[in-house]
Order: C-alpha cells, then structure tokens, then sequence
C-alpha cells in the first residue's frame, strides 16, 4: 500500500476491496470518476447508485437504505457533502443515528485551481459539532485504505474527508503504526514540543521535525487522523511531557483540530499552543503548492509556530 496516491484513489480502492459485504451499498451524487466510487461501481453494479446533481435526495435514499440494514456510502465533493446537505445528514442520519457514512472528497485548498467555491475549509467543523458524527481525516494512501475497512466495520454515521492530489506515502513505514478510530499515532518522539496534524499536513509536519531536529530542537509528531472521538489521552500525554503543542491541518483554523485540541487541553492541561491553518479567509485559484505556500501551511510555518511556542512556555 506504500504508494503515492491521493486519499481519494486509495478510498475507492479499498471501497471495492471490502465492498464484496453485501450489506455495502454505495451511492453517488454523478462524479463517480473524481470520487473514485467507479471502482466499486464496475464491481458490484447491483448496489451501486447514481443519484445524478441531487445531494439532498441521495442522503435521504441512502437513509432510508441503512433503516433496512444497509452500510450505506454517500460521495460528493466535500463542499456539497458537508454545506449543502447539512440539515439532511443531521436530520436523517445522525439524529437517528444511522449506518450512512459520508465521504466528502477533493477537500481542503488543494482542489487547486478550482477556487474558493470549491475549497472546502470548513467541513471538519461542520461535521465534528454534529451530535453521533464520527470523523476521520487519513493522510495518505495507507491510512485511507485501513479507515475504510474500520468505517465499514464501525456502526453509525462517519465523516471522511478526501484529498485530490497524491500525497506522499509516510504511515506504512513506522515498525508501529497501526490504525484504530478514535487513536491518534506517535509517528516521532520528541520533548521540547509537540506537533498534531491530520490530512496532508502530517507529511508537512514530519518534515518540520527534521528541520527543528537539526537545530537541536525535538518535536513530537502525531498523525491525529480522527477528530472525533478525538484521542484526549494522547494529546494530555504530550501537553505534560512536552510542554508546548502546535497543530497543523488544511482547514480553518476556527473549529477544525486545532480547535478540537485546544479544547481537551484548556480543561485539564493547559501550555502554550499555536495553529496552523487557513486564516479565517477563503480560498483563491491557484496549484496547490502555491496555495499551501500562500496560505503558510508549509514546513517552514510549522517550525515558526513550534519556536513561537517553546518560546512562550513558562
């Protein structure tokens, strides 16, 4: 699995792997070749539906299918997934509480030239402040493989977030690694500060941990690929032993990881922490590394953030 894949191509990938369960029914809002669901599709054509430009209505079929037993997959941009069928997947899915997993793909600035429009920033929010939502961002290839085989195993409503772009394989090569919902992973050890990503972002922050390291500076790295349940337990852990906590993700910086730490940390374990992530602005047209580089989610960033914070501890 250790190849260079977006998010996305390794979810339908694996979505055909274990979509021979015959309790999977996966449906689609008409972008079955940028979803990657047409892997799935050419497979099982049985219990794969496209439900054309018709967001609302998808979500509630999808509903009604898993009231009958079904693990129900819903595919949209993650723009439509999460803004436009807000009140569908609160109402018919997560109140009830039901087996529907939404997967919102092309997530996050890297759409690219796309724009604003298109950038969704703010899905990770949406989602993790909805009541039974389970929310999982994987950063590469590796990891999106094994949270799709855990959303299908796990029963009630799931948020997973997809990227377009191919992303760098990181997770396969750690002797440790092992993926649980609800468990962040240790990828480095370190003791002057702490670095908490997800998405994309992780191979950024394994990259500033390099730089930091040869100025004699030592981050922890955590891959915190599920935002909620997030893993309080671990980020306690690091809070105490490292004293200073930065995190780094493609979203607002409002109500997104970073928010969700700060939270865990503010009622038992407050240090000194900084974030990195899109501004409260929108985004703009562009390649995706020129957006990264303009909106400062970048390595460099990361370790202007983690000196900042050491800086501050008391």
């Amino acid at each position: 699995m250790g190849e260079n894949l977006s998010t996305r191509v390794a979810y339908g990938r694996a979505l055909k792997e274990f979509g021979d369960d015959p309790k999977v029914y996966v449906f689609d809002a008409d972008l079955k070749s940028c979803t990657m669901t047409s892997y799935f599709a050419e497979t099982y054509k049985e219990r794969f539906f496209n439900m054309g430009i018709a967001e609302a209505n998808m979500v509630d079929v999808a509903a009604g299918f898993a009231t009958c037993g079904a693990t129900a997959f819903v595919h949209t941009f993650a723009m439509f997934a999460c803004g436009r069928v807000y009140d569908q997947i609160r109402n018919a899915v997560a109140y009830p509480g039901l087996n529907v997993k939404i997967v919102g793909s092309h997530a996050g600035l890297t759409v690219g030239e796309d724009g604003a429009t298109h950038q969704c920033i703010e899905d990770i929010s949406l989602m993790r402040t909805m009541p039974k939502m389970t929310v999982i961002v994987p950063c590469d290839a590796y990891e999106a493989h094994l949270a799709t085989e855990a959303m299908i195993k796990r029963q009630g409503p799931c948020y997973l977030r997809t990227g377009r772009g191919a992303v760098e394989c990181v997770t396969d090569g750690f002797k440790d690694y092992h993926f649980e919902i609800g468990k962040g992973m240790e990828l480095t050890d370190g003791s002057d500060v702490t670095i908490i990503a997800c998405g994309l972002m992780v191979q950024e922050a394994l990259k500033a941990e390099k730089q930091l390291a040869a100025e004699g500076i030592h981050a922890r790295v955590i891959d915190m690929h599920t935002i909620k349940p997030i893993d309080k337990e671990l980020i306690l852990k690091a809070a105490k032993e490292t004293g200073a906590i930065v995190t780094a993700e493609e979203h607002n910086v409002i109500g997104g990881l970073g928010s969700a730490v700060a939270e865990v940390l503010v009622s038992s374990e407050p240090v000194p922490m900084e974030f990195v992530g899109v501004e409260d602005t929108f985004g703009h047209s562009g390649s995706p590394k020129e957006l990264l580089e303009k909106y400062g989610l970048t390595p460099e960033h990361i370790v202007e953030c983690c000196k900042k914070a050491i800086g501050r501890k008391k």
